[in-house]
């Protein structure tokens, strides 16, 4: 993993930041981690030696014990952070999430009783007559990669 592959930030590129390295990657099934991330679960890997390199997270105090940032104004889960301990980045928010394919999950007796069944769900594939649509669609959303400016397309 090079340096210049550990980058990320949130959907309107108001927020961006640069990791040193990574660490443990992991899906957290926490209610906590599912109403933060507004899924199943909260996928999150250690970030070492993170820089913001534009911008910075609005912080909410989660519990007693924990921040948990976010692009005040996009929205986009980007960090966890228990008091003492390592910040945790959201793995959707890497520019590269491939980088950081899950190793653990925790919090499982929070997990919620149909996920180990998503795998077996029936596949809806493209259609031909549905081309038309994905083919009109233009992402608003930031590149994954570095601007020099946040909402630039390049």
């Amino acid at each position: 993993m090079s340096q210049n592959e550990l980058t990320g930030g949130c959907q309107c590129g108001a927020v961006r930041f640069r990791a040193e390295s990574l660490g443990r990657p992991s899906i957290c099934h926490c209610r906590m981690c599912q109403k933060a991330f507004g899924s199943f679960f909260g996928p999150l890997v250690t970030g070492h030696g993170v820089v913001w390199t534009r911008g910075q997270p609005k912080l909410f105090r989660s519990s007693n014990l924990a921040n948990r940032g976010f692009c005040a104004d996009c929205g986009t889960p980007l960090t966890y952070q228990a008091d003492g301990h390592e910040l945790e980045l959201a793995i959707g928010a890497l520019d590269h999430p491939e980088l950081a394919a899950p190793t653990i999950q925790v919090n499982p007796a929070d997990r919620l009783p149909y996920f180990e069944g998503l795998a077996n769900l029936p596949m809806q594939q493209r259609s031909a007559e549905r081309e038309p649509f994905y083919a009109a669609v233009v992402s608003y959303q930031h590149p994954d990669h570095d601007t020099t400016r946040s909402g630039d397309s390049a």
